[in-house]
């Protein structure tokens, strides 16, 4: 009787944590389909949402990719090579992943000013590009690829970056496909650095833009909330595999 017990009551707990998460999504969806014509006023009557949106896309892919090469590189440094200090280097990249975003927005700051970068689209990419998250998670992918097959790439004549992205990359698959999956969903999300990096409310990025769709009515907040969540769904749709051989990975190191 005790062990059912414990089992309902671990089955109500978790049906309630799932109600809290996904309440906020049904009440999206409630709220879209009660007007269905709010879809055409979105395109209609905001033109701006548009230009946001692609823009917004553009910035998030650049961004993904740029995470992506240098994590590669990154963690084969790391993984493979006799890299001096390798030890102190990796972790270092984990206390400064540990550390919140707000610690590091203001040294960003300083660094893009004497760049003479702020208010521009730079500062957006360039602080995400080189974040520590992608290193250190290509770091753990590659520690599982075996040396012997390096070995025989450079038997066959493989050079550095041969080596990198016909070897390394596609036996860590998933790794590769985590990082560029949660990059992406990162930087679609970004919400403080474009405020604070960007002077000119008219560069602020599709997250930033849709608070201010809430004085427009909720019709059109809840349409365009809708219609920026495609690209993140579409994303973890495609790379589901991946994302779950990833994870596991992660959970065995």
């Amino acid at each position: 009787m005790k062990k059912k017990a414990k089992n309902l009551a671990g089955t109500i707990v978790i049906l309630l944590a799932a109600a809290a998460a996904c309440g906020p999504v049904f009440y999206l969806l409630w709220g879209c389909f009660a007007d269905p014509q709010g879809f055409w006023l979105t395109f209609l009557r905001t033109p701006e949402y548009l230009y946001k949106f692609w823009n917004s896309l553009g910035i998030c892919a650049v961004i993904a990719a740029g995470q992506l090469a240098v994590s590669c590189m990154g963690g084969l440094a790391l993984t493979k090579y006799p890299l001096p200090c390798r030890r102190f280097f990796l972790g270092f990249l984990v206390i400064v992943l540990l550390l919140p975003l707000q610690v590091t927005l203001m040294p960003s700051y300083l660094i893009l000013d004497w760049m003479e970068l702020l208010d521009t689209v730079w500062a957006l990419i360039l602080p995400a590009v080189f974040s520590p998250f992608g290193t250190v998670v290509m770091w753990m992918t590659f520690r599982s690829v075996p040396d012997e097959l390096m070995d025989a790439a450079r038997i066959d004549g493989a050079g550095v970056w041969t080596l990198l992205w016909k070897i390394m990359v596609p036996a860590g698959r998933s790794g590769a496909a985590s990082v560029l999956l949660l990059t992406f969903v990162d930087a679609w999300n970004m919400a403080e650095q474009p405020m604070v990096f960007l002077r000119d409310a008219s560069k602020y990025p599709l997250s930033v833009f849709l608070a201010s769709l809430g004085r427009e009515g909720f019709s059109l907040s809840f349409h365009s909330g809708l219609l920026s969540m495609l690209p993140a769904v579409l994303l973890l749709l495609y790379f589901r595999e991946e994302l779950v051989q990833g994870g596991g990975l992660l959970l065995e190191k």
